[in-house]
């Protein structure tokens, strides 16, 4: 089993920054693309920004420029800066991370989400 915990959310004035982390542990042997996602009240889940073991990324059009995602060193960590802020950057985030467990099967895994709230 692999657990992914969030932090980093919260309430944010617009033109506001905020940085999410998303730490990835259990049987793992390899993550292969670590990502996030968000979920505005109403509307169905989008991509934010996504990163490949190797380093590239991959960006939502409405974040570039505002937003960077990273991972950390050992690889089981990833990071969504988020400068910036707008009122409808507000939802719940939620990483994702393509985990290859010690068993060599993969699967897709997400963490629980955290709010992110700006107010304008």
């Amino acid at each position: 089993q692999v657990q992914l915990v969030e932090s980093g959310g919260g309430l944010v004035q617009a033109g506001g920054s905020l940085r999410l982390s998303c730490a990835a542990s259990g049987n793992i042997f390899s993550i292969n693309a670590m990502g996030w996602y968000r979920r505005a009240p109403g509307k169905q889940r989008e991509l934010v920004a996504t990163i490949t073991s190797g380093g590239t990324t991959n960006y939502a059009e409405s974040v570039k420029g505002r937003f960077t995602i990273s991972r950390d060193g050992a690889g089981n960590t990833v990071y969504l800066q988020m400068n910036g802020l707008k009122a409808e950057d507000t939802a719940v985030y939620y990483c994702n991370a393509g985990v290859t467990d010690r068993l060599r099967l993969w699967r897709d895994y997400w963490g629980a989400g955290t709010q992110v709230t700006v107010s304008s």
